[in-house]
């Protein structure tokens, strides 16, 4: 079993940055592959970005992709998503996910999850 608990979200002007962390604890972090998602009012739940269980060649969506940025510290069991040039439509609630080893973009693939953070992005 892997808890996952997100922070860092908040709000910020367009233009700006957030960074999240999600910790995670249970079983050994450096075996799972961690994904972040996101979740507007309304929409469904959508990748966001994903990162081997090694840290190697992450997985961006087209979305962010120049302006975020995924890291992972397995001696302290987190992972990072720094986020910057913020833009309206980035506000959503955003969700740290775990599986085995290998990334995936889908939601399904995913077994565990942590609870969500508010990113609220204002004009």
């Amino acid at each position: 079993q892997v808890q996952l608990v997100e922070s860092g979200g908040g709000l910020v002007q367009a233009g700006g940055s957030l960074s999240l962390s999600c910790a995670a604890s249970g079983r050994t972090f450096s075996n799972f592959a961690m994904g972040w998602f996101r979740q507007a009012p309304g929409k469904e739940r959508e990748f966001v970005v994903a990162i081997r269980w090694d840290g190697y060649n992450p997985d961006y969506a087209d979305s962010v992709k120049g302006r975020f940025t995924i890291s992972r510290d397995n001696a302290k069991n987190t992972v990072n998503l720094q986020m910057n040039t913020l833009k309206p439509e980035d506000t959503a609630v955003y969700y740290c996910a775990a599986r085995l080893i290998w990334t995936s973009r889908e939601v399904v693939d995913y077994d565990y999850w942590g609870q969500g953070t508010q990113v609220t992005v204002s004009a």
